[in-house]
């Protein structure tokens, strides 16, 4: 499979369903507290997709080969689950953390973006969990310009992972993203600079870095879907959709409540 490269109309109609994507982490923020069930968050997010933007949640019913239909709209990830968790009627607590991972379909394209969540009264290693893995996210991005190399985006993630004590899980990566769901290339959240594809302007994929406290083996659950860490130590991820441009990048995956940038970002791009 080749990358595909987007037009001025994709890239167009990839920023509408990238915001939307990230307009549903907006929505859901208030419900994720204490109590509630990811179950109930699904339906909250299902329901708000459906009926509010008229968008179409890509999980539901996704089966790539080897798997069962995907049974969820939503995906969350609560503690030492890296990704792919299936809302059920687990109520969250006090001091969990978990990922709420969102992708849309509008007008016959993607948008795919996840966040952290700290349930209530965090710990003080959860919380750092948290912000370090948003660090190495936007360390990431931060290299995404024509002429780089993936493995200077993994490259980068990694090295700042690691000297932070955590590890980083190689099972899963980054992708292409369009009509399709995956598309090429992966982009893997580890490696060596100067290695893997050339990006190119008008290239789309995710940047999506899952950082485990402890060691970086995993293993899945009997539910075909759920990764888990094989310590059970807490794992972390974000998830932005970035747009290779002619001078540098484009997070297509904002919106009014998106955390902000970290501050080296910031510092750059003024």
């Amino acid at each position: 499979m080749s990358i595909t490269i987007k037009t001025g109309a994709d890239i167009d109609a990839m920023r509408v369903a990238g915001r939307l994507a990230s307009e549903v982490l907006d929505y859901l923020t208030p419900f994720v507290k204490p109590g509630v069930t990811t179950e109930a968050l699904d339906k909250l997010a299902h329901d708000y997709m459906v009926n509010e933007q008229g968008t179409i949640p890509a999980p539901l019913n996704y089966a790539p080969g080897g798997h069962a239909p995907y049974p969820k709209s939503i995906c969350t990830s609560i503690n030492h689950q890296v990704c792919h968790g299936i809302p059920n009627d687990r109520a969250l607590k006090d001091g969990d953390i978990v990922n709420i991972d969102i992708t849309v379909i509008k007008d016959g394209w993607h948008g795919d973006t996840s966040r952290m969540f700290v349930v209530g009264n965090g710990s003080i290693a959860a919380k750092r969990l948290c912000s370090l893995t948003y660090e190495a996210m936007w360390k990431g991005i931060a290299k995404v310009r024509p002429g780089a190399r993936l493995g200077d985006i993994g490259h980068t993630i990694q090295t700042f992972a690691e000297n932070q004590g955590f590890s980083i899980v190689r099972e899963f990566c980054g992708h292409g993203i369009g009509q399709k769901f995956h598309e090429e290339p992966q982009v893997l959240h580890y490696g060596r600079p100067g290695t893997l594809e050339e990006l190119k302007t008008g290239m789309v994929f995710t940047i999506e870095p899952m950082i485990n406290a402890g060691k970086r083996d995993i293993k899945s659950l009997g539910d075909g879907w759920t990764i888990v860490t094989k310590d059970r130590s807490l794992s972390a991820q974000w998830e932005h959709t970035i747009l290779v441009t002619e001078t540098g990048y484009e997070v297509l995956t904002l919106s009014a409540g998106s955390p902000p940038p970290p501050d080296f970002i910031t510092a750059t791009r003024t």
